[in-house]
């Protein structure tokens, strides 16, 4: 695996400047029938100086080759000379986008799901990114889908089902795009390549079970909220007991306090208004 080796050549205006010197010597030797002598001018200006000319833009890089051999990447942008014989290949290091495919999957309790992530990126290693890989863009998509299906059988779509797990892929969304983001940096790392950043953009459940599971959280939110109803309805019957006992105002059997807070819990538990009844009688009679 070639590593990558950083070198700056000389400027490309001094050769530039002996390619325009060279040419007006062609047409000298030519006006004055120098024939061979033009020829050979002719030659070495297009073959030994022009051809070296190199203009690399801000972000873009050139990865060097002599003859099967890695010679070194151009980062610096400007205009530069190298070896006219040196292959250039052109690399952008600007961050690309990655806007992944929604794949069906199950999660790690096999409810089938459809999850999509976005994936910032940048090459870092120009010599990896073009040696060590056949194709750096194709390397990408592929081991990242790779790497968001493994997440997705990793966990579970949410806790409903499996309560002790510590991370879902719903509940756990910065957990999750951290462990993603770390899993690409480790299968790109081969290719030169440096996942900046990498977030879940589309996670449902898949369509064939969407309708039941929908159904199953609403029936959780309502248990939910039903429990902490009730937890809050008890505390404001033992604080009621206690302060109606505290301060005398009334003394109450354990009859009565059965009936009274049969009565608070309905009146606080219950999900319609409460119409008063007056009771003109005794508990007893």
């Amino acid at each position: 695996m070639n590593t990558e080796k950083t070198i700056n050549p000389p400027s490309g205006y001094i050769a530039f400047i002996l390619f325009l010197i060279l040419l007006a010597a062609v047409i000298i030797s030519f006006v004055f029938q120098a024939i061979v002598a033009g020829i050979i001018i002719v030659v070495a200006d297009f073959i030994f100086v022009l051809p070296g000319l190199v203009i690399v833009n801000p972000n873009e890089s050139k990865v060097l080759t002599l003859f099967g051999k890695y010679v070194g990447t151009v980062k610096k942008d400007g205009f530069f000379w190298v070896n006219p014989f040196t292959i250039k290949k052109k690399v952008s290091l600007k961050a690309f986008n990655l806007n992944g495919q929604q794949l069906k999957v199950n999660d790690s309790i096999g409810n089938p799901i459809e999850i999509a992530a976005v994936i910032v990126w940048q090459i870092k290693d120009t010599a990896n990114a073009i040696f060590a890989v056949e194709n750096y863009l194709q390397y990408v998509n592929i081991q990242s889908e790779a790497a968001v299906r493994h997440l997705a059988n990793s966990f579970p779509y949410d806790n409903f089902e499996d309560e002790s797990a510590h991370i879902s892929l719903r509940g756990g969304a910065e957990q999750v795009s951290l462990l993603l983001e770390k899993e690409l940096n480790e299968r790109l790392d081969r290719a030169g390549i440096e996942v900046l950043e990498a977030r879940i953009s589309h996670l449902a459940y898949a369509p064939e079970i969407a309708h039941t599971m929908l159904q199953r959280q609403q029936a959780s939110a309502i248990i939910s909220a039903r429990r902490l109803i009730v937890e809050g309805a008890v505390g404001m019957v033992e604080m009621a007991l206690s302060k109606l006992s505290e301060k005398n105002i009334v003394e109450l059997d354990e009859e009565r306090k059965a009936a009274m807070v049969s009565n608070l819990l309905v009146v606080l538990c219950g999900d319609r208004s409460v119409n008063p009844v007056v009771n003109t009688g005794t508990l007893y009679h």
